[in-house]
């Protein structure tokens, strides 16, 4: 026995929907220019928090108070059965694909995403959404629909304190207004100084539900004797939605301000198709009603839900098999997907929404509700304890080569200074004198060399200076950073600070060291990377010129070449996967950045006391950039050094520090 549909069912809400999920996919596929297209959750926030207040405010209506117990059987109903077997049927699938390390730290985000908890444990790891290695995690996207369920948990009692306070819309308006502002206040302050906490942490995220709170407590008799308002109101609010996707991107600071943007739209659309004169629904005349209702928007937003708890381990699973990605197979992802969506809709969603004996009794939904969460729970935590088991004595010993810190940093984590610090901390190593001094100085491509450059000095009697800071090159110059999506500021404060310590400490010898600009402008927005070039270029010049003219020697260690994949994971996915290490090696054209190295060697050797160190032979031959090498792990991601590997590359250092960069006059 199934209930029937409600007689309510707005299809312009449907067809946002199939707006939202579909900017989502695509942002997610790369199937389109959509470069905003991750918006589309935000339209999802906005329309949970209209379509929930709607109700609970029509339920204290009518009877006085509301129900709480039936209203979380009906989100665990819509909600639970979906989720938990798309949760299961990944991990299911990880075990097969993902190497045992991976399952195990990933398990872990099941765990929590069954509990409807992920957000959080994604803040406490620090997992930036948009960074590369977020593609790997195949339970990630389920961080929105952990904000809904705190959302659904919270929205009542305040709306019941409103209430209380104060019987009346207006009582309540002015209470989810207050609770929107201080959210979002919250919110765009966090988007600069803490990005995950603003995009994860969902009382930072309130403000969105609020502003779908409050288009439901609009006068509607505005809307209603003026369609041509509405309609109006509507387009705009399409066209505010088609900006978001089309000029929002991961180089912006996200959600803060730019969520207006999608917000805004979803609200004006929401108020557009208010009932009127017509009728509850009405999609009669040109409006944006009438398109939303169009039957591709309909269908495609009745599997929303379903197609977006699958799209996303369906992308991840697939780049990982095929790193490369052509269109044609992404488009296959995509097919993949409705499949996927079209069985989890008619064989699970729907029924268990709809079923007659689960809606008779709260009791009857939320108990197995109860039973399926802890179920998921188990489950994961199963699989986690699976995969630790299977870690093998090869896959052992690649963790443990990817999490072994740099000399420095083992000495003490500050000596690699984080993005929010400004003020140098020099670490010390060794016991010469002060006559026999070196600095090593750069971000935390400086840092994976502080093992070989270390251990030279210490053969040479020579104590070594570090100065390092995470993301902040040596070269004098305003860098972008991918992280705070904003200019490096702390990072100028930090190199003016360190350089004139630089120059009263009077070292034998500076060694530079930083993440390649060719690399490093990658991640910079593409209108500023010529201005970020001229700036680089000028600036390097100026920092070794600044040490130059103080006496001062200089070697420049060229960067290391990139991978394309994290080579820490792929080298142990290869080995679970029986092949060989080199499945994840990189051709040498692609990995060098030579072209940026021919820039910054032609700077340096431009300017006396310099010199120049290329050891990209040790990690390349003609043809081929290798992530193996004489039995080690050579990176522990996809561009800095494993500190065992490193350390095998000391008698490479000392020849071009002492034996040429010192000797030279």
């Amino acid at each position: 026995m199934t209930a029937p549909i409600r007689s309510d069912f707005r299809p312009d809400i449907e067809g946002l929907r199939a707006l939202a999920v579909a900017g989502v996919v695509a942002y997610h596929f790369g199937l389109t220019a959509l470069s905003g297209g991750f918006a589309g959750v935000d339209i999802f926030f906005v329309i949970s928090g209209y379509l929930i207040t709607k109700h609970l405010l029509q339920e204290m209506s009518d009877n006085g108070r509301m129900n709480l117990w039936r209203f979380y059987a009906r989100r665990a109903r819509r909600l639970l059965p979906a989720s938990l077997f798309v949760i299961l049927a990944t991990l299911a699938i990880g075990y097969f694909i993902l190497s045992p390390d991976e399952q195990a730290l990933y398990s872990k985000g099941a765990m929590f995403a069954s509990a409807y908890m992920i957000n959080f444990w994604l803040i406490r790891w620090s997992f930036d959404y948009f960074a590369s290695d977020a593609a790997n995690n195949p339970f990630i996207h389920f961080w929105s629909l952990s904000v809904e369920e705190q959302f659904y948990l919270c929205w009542p009692a305040l709306l019941m304190l409103a209430a209380w306070l104060r019987p009346g819309r207006r009582a309540v308006a002015l209470t989810v207004g207050m609770a929107g502002l201080a959210s979002f206040i919250a919110c765009a302050w966090l988007t600069t100084a803490s990005p995950p906490w603003a995009f994860y942490f969902s009382p930072l995220r309130a403000w969105e539900f609020a502003a779908g709170g409050l288009a439901t407590l609009a006068p509607a008799t505005l809307w209603r004797n003026r369609r041509d308002l509405g309609d109006a109101a509507g387009w705009l609010g399409l066209a505010l939605i088609a900006a978001a996707y089309l000029r929002l991107s991961e180089d912006m600071a996200f959600p803060g301000f730019a969520a207006l943007l999608p917000v805004a739209g979803t609200v004006l659309v929401l108020l557009s198709g208010l009932p009127t004169t017509a009728g509850l629904g009405s999609v009669t005349g040109f409006g944006p009603r009438l398109a939303l209702a169009l039957l591709p928007f309909q269908w495609i937003g009745k599997l929303s839900y379903s197609l977006y708890l699958w799209h996303w381990p369906v992308i991840v699973y697939a780049q990982i098999l095929m790193p490369n990605l052509t269109i044609t197979q992404r488009l296959a992802c995509a097919v993949l997907s409705l499949g996927l969506s079209l069985f989890t809709y008619h064989v699970i969603e729907n029924p268990v929404r709809r079923n007659g004996w689960l809606m008779a009794g709260a009791a009857r939904a939320l108990v197995p509700a109860l039973m399926l969460t802890g179920a998921g729970v188990v489950a994961a935590y199963a699989s986690a304890h699976l995969a630790t088991r299977n870690i093998g004595p090869q896959q052992r010993l690649l963790v443990q080569a990817a999490a072994m810190p740099s000399m420095a940093r083992a000495s003490d984590e500050a000596c690699l200074a984080d993005l929010a610090t400004v003020t140098p901390k020099p670490c010390m190593f060794g016991a010469g004198d002060t006559g026999h001094t070196i600095v090593l100085f750069g971000d935390s491509h400086a840092d994976h060399w502080s093992t070989p450059v270390i251990e030279a000095a210490k053969r040479n009697d020579n104590r070594v200076v570090t100065f390092l800071k995470s993301s902040c090159p040596a070269s004098r110059m305003t860098s972008w950073s991918s992280r705070l999506k904003r200019d490096y500021t702390e990072c100028d404060t930090w190199r003016r600070q360190a350089v004139a310590q630089i120059l009263a400490l009077k070292p034998r010898l500076v060694v530079m060291s930083e993440f390649s600009f060719g690399n490093l402008v990658k991640e910079a927005p593409a209108a500023m990377r010529d201005q970020q070039n001229v700036a680089w270029q000028a600036g390097l010049r100026e920092t070794i010129e600044t040490f130059s003219q103080a006496g001062i020697k200089v070697a420049v260690i060229r960067d290391v070449p990139i991978n394309d994949q994290f080579a820490n994971t792929c080298v142990a996915r290869a080995l679970w996967w029986g092949e060989a290490p080199s499945r994840c090696d990189t051709p040498r054209a692609h990995a060098d950045n030579e072209a940026t190295a021919t820039i910054e060697r032609r700077i340096v050797q431009s300017v006396s006391n310099t010199t120049y160190v290329d050891l990209t032979d040790r990690f390349c031959d003609q043809t081929t950039c290798h992530v193996f090498i004489d039995g080690k792990l050579a990176f522990r991601d996809s561009h800095h050094l494993t500190t065992a590997f490193a350390g095998t590359l000391e008698p490479d250092i000392e020849r071009a520090l002492f034996s040429k960069s010192l000797a030279a006059k």
